[in-house]
């Protein structure tokens, strides 16, 4: 998706739609992507999201086109998401 979007949409489209319901399942399937990178993410309020490390670092993302970049900076390394590790782990 171009960077478009954050100028016509008022939020992410992937979030487009659902409710806090979807919201909430949203959150559950990034987590099982995020932990295999040593990270978690929560609903902060239906608004944001908090996104930490084991370490005790955290970020708040206001949406799911800034999360990735977020995490790869708690990670400290990219997220590949064709991982052959986390392919399997999700497997």
């Amino acid at each position: 998706m171009c960077g478009l979007c954050g100028v016509l949409l008022s939020e992410h489209w992937a979030e487009e739609g659902g409710g806090r319901r979807a919201r909430g399942f949203r959150v559950v399937l990034l987590n099982r992507v995020l932990s295999h990178y040593g990270l978690a993410l929560s609903d902060w309020a239906g608004s944001v999201y908090t996104l930490r490390d084991a370490k005790g670092r955290s970020a708040v993302v206001n949406d799911l086109g800034t999360l990735w970049s977020e995490a790869e900076k708690l990670a400290g390394r990219p997220l590949d998401p064709l991982d052959t590790d986390l392919l399997a782990a999700l497997g």
